[in-house]
């Protein structure tokens, strides 16, 4: 019998774009594993460097919007700063996302990712947790 672990992520066949199906017990393992994913399709390979740290903070009105922008501000990150985050400190209080997220330069990035999209974005509750899929805009 193949046991699905309580958090990860699958490629999704996808026409044209990139798709992640997404899994997790909370919403902040949920954006951590989408971000392992994103970078899993990416290709990214991080440096052995001294680890940076950067925090963001981002309110939002529902999983979906803060599932795209925490995403879209990580990719903002490779192409700004040639950072790949590896490490996460993710909390949530109200309708706020405090992350204090740690890092190192990237060493190789075989495709580049230009957005998270919010094209077919639904994030379901499910008796092992939220399940969410994302297209990514290649």
């Amino acid at each position: 019998m193949n046991v699905k672990p309580a958090s990860g992520y699958r490629e999704i066949d996808h026409t044209a774009d990139w798709e992640l199906e997404i899994w997790a017990p909370t919403l902040p393992e949920l954006l951590e594993q989408s971000a392992l994913g994103m970078y899993h399709l990416t290709g990214i390979k991080p440096t052995s460097g001294l680890h940076r740290s950067h925090s963001i903070s981002l309110q939002f009105d529902d999983p979906e919007t803060l599932l795209v922008d925490f995403l879209n501000e990580l990719l903002f990150l490779i192409e700004s700063e040639d950072l790949v985050i590896n490490q996460f400190d993710l909390r949530i209080e109200a309708d706020t996302l405090l992350a204090v997220l740690s890092g190192v330069k990237i060493d190789s990035l075989d495709k580049e990712i230009k957005a998270a999209t919010y094209h077919q974005l639904a994030i379901r509750e499910t008796g092992r947790g939220l399940l969410a899929s994302i297209v990514f805009d290649v």
